[in-house]
């Protein structure tokens, strides 16, 4: 479920409508079922009756007579939706009025309709402004398939025949199986391929996986259209490229890979004996992102594959959300494919990690390379949209880590490399702090930032939850700035706080950036300082993004 149900609703209320909670000042039954089930069918969310826009509490009229009855409302909801929509409902008192709170889990298995047959779901305007708006029958049709546990990629090509499949890609899959994939597969003749790949159904009528995999271009424009690739060279300085491929997957996945590697550079990194390429796109980043895309991508669903690079980022979009019970905050603990056959034969293929893992494979790939780690923000009900920062490679980094694994023969883990890359970012953090930042389970954090101390990668300074840690002097002599260790390791949170509270008593306000200059730490820290300040009442923050500033709390309560 979405993490607003176990948000109070007062924070809902300030925080004002989004993509997961909606507000309505009045509602009859029709467009309370139909709200629930637009909620249902994105990423649930919070339906709050009795606030009007911009998060003012009119109250909510009562509607059983004098009262509202909680166990009415949710039962009317579950008996008005197909399949039963299961809420939680509660009526809450905010300022001497009645709001009615009610809490929508993600549909699973879904998509849910109201009893008269309409499916909605919730999905952000071209402004960012939520709204609910009709499902496509794609949608209806993918979701369905779903429910019941069947891959699109079985469904069957209607009047298709063997000839509609190239002998060519044949060859091609053998040729990557025998490169590093399923070798045994690759021996088979192209009937037995696909009847090991189960891409003919009982009557050995010939699938849309097949001509996804094999098929030829009159094929896939007949049966697949939507298996469009589009890559764009969108750098400044270079040729503007915009070119369009249409064809079988295992090709769609060579002919994105040449373009990239016509394109590749790289940085030479020598430390000790050793030496290292730091590739501007490392080889497996660019691998599972574009194969990824083909293999979970939505084929009901018209719209290309997207690969584009530009001076900041390589990034790489497909139509179709993430499938069901894969959220971005769980990438890296869940991998579920949306058409299971397709990515089995990708996996044949040596193309796709075996272990389901290539999210993680990306990630740990640009930390090693010094770089930030792929990015999936802008991913959408709608899309999937992964964006691979391009910035400099943190080269004093990169040559730390090198030499403590050659030194010690150890490989650090995903969380560990995650943990060294945040801390080196925010200078010095405590595991709370860690945790918030990486969304990863404070004992999680605290076990591995324990490892890492052993190891003599991490040092620690401080008790109980106030303990933070930073990068050790080995780090900074190697980056040649022994002046920052200094700084990090002698800085005093309580100092700092002292120090940003005297500021406001002086000047009445400050800024994060002001708060950051004063302390001589990243903004990230200086963030978090702050948040600890306002945390326990002894400043309070006003107005948002670049207008937000922090001043004494007597201010902020005239204020509002």
């Amino acid at each position: 479920m979405h993490n607003y149900g176990h948000m109070d609703t007062t924070e809902l209320i300030a925080a004002g409508e989004n993509l997961e909670v909606e507000f309505k000042r009045t509602i009859n039954d029709r467009e309370l079922v139909e709200a629930a089930a637009c909620l249902a069918n994105a990423n649930g969310g919070t339906l709050l009756i009795g606030i009007d826009e911009p998060s003012t509490v009119v109250g909510a009229a009562s509607r059983h007579g004098d009262h509202t009855d909680p166990a009415r409302v949710a039962t009317f909801i579950q008996n008005n939706t197909e399949p039963a929509l299961p809420v939680i409902v509660t009526v809450e008192h905010h300022g001497g009025l009645d709001v009615i709170r009610v809490d929508v889990p993600q549909s699973d298995p879904w998509p849910v309709a109201t009893k008269k047959g309409l499916y909605t779901k919730r999905v952000l305007d071209s402004h960012g402004r939520p709204q609910c708006v009709p499902m496509t029958p794609h949608e209806i049709v993918s979701g369905g398939m779903m429910t019941r546990g069947m891959d699109y990629a079985q469904s069957p090509a209607v009047g298709a025949v063997a000839s509609d499949l190239d002998p060519l890609e044949f060859d091609r899959f053998r040729l990557l199986c025998t490169q590093g994939g399923d070798e045994a597969i690759g021996k088979l003749s192209d009937a037995d391929i696909l009847r090991a790949l189960g891409l003919v159904d009982m009557r050995q009528q010939v699938t849309i996986g097949a001509i996804l995999l094999f098929g030829t271009t009159s094929s896939i424009q007949r049966w697949a259209p939507s298996a469009e690739v589009l890559f764009q060279d969108l750098r400044a300085g270079e040729p503007q490229v915009n070119e369009r491929f249409l064809g079988p997957l295992l090709k769609a996945a060579e002919w994105v890979s040449e373009r990239i590697d016509d394109r590749q550079s790289s940085t030479e990194l020598i430390s000790g004996m050793f030496r290292i390429e730091v590739p501007l796109i490392p080889v497996r980043t660019r691998r599972e992102s574009v194969a990824n895309a083909l293999v979970h991508r939505d084929y009901s669903a018209l719209g290309p594959t997207v690969v584009q690079l530009t001076d900041t980022e390589f990034s790489v979009s497909n139509p179709g959300g993430l499938p069901p019970g894969v959220t971005i905050v769980n990438l890296l603990e869940q991998s579920r494919p949306r058409s299971p056959i397709i990515a089995d034969a990708f996996k044949r293929a040596g193309l796709v990690d075996r272990r389901g893992k290539g999210v993680n494979d990306m990630f740990e790939q640009q930390l090693r390379a010094g770089r930030d780690v792929p990015d999936y923000s802008r991913t959408t009900s709608d899309s999937v949209t992964v964006q691979v920062p391009l910035g400099v490679a943190n080269i004093e980094l990169v040559r730390f880590l090198l030499q403590f694994e050659n030194d010690t023969s150890q490989a650090l883990g995903i969380d560990e490399l995650r943990l060294v890359h945040e801390v080196h970012i925010q200078g010095s953090a405590t595991a709370s702090e860690l945790s918030d930042s990486l969304t990863i389970a404070p004992q999680i954090v605290r076990i591995a930032a324990g490892r890492l101390v052993e190891q003599g990668i991490l040092e620690s300074r401080g008790q109980g939850r106030g303990r933070k840690y930073h990068l050790t002097a080995r780090f900074y002599d190697l980056a040649e700035d022994r002046a920052a260790y200094v700084r990090i390791k002698g800085a005093d949170p309580l100092q700092q706080e002292r120090m940003i509270l005297d500021y406001v008593d002086t000047f009445g306000s400050i800024t994060r950036s002001e708060a950051a200059q004063l302390c001589q730490t990243a903004p990230t820290q200086a963030r978090n300082v702050l948040k600890r300040l306002v945390g326990t009442d002894r400043l309070a923050l006003i107005g948002e993004r670049r207008g937000a500033r922090y001043v004494s709390p007597r201010i902020g309560d005239g204020h509002q």
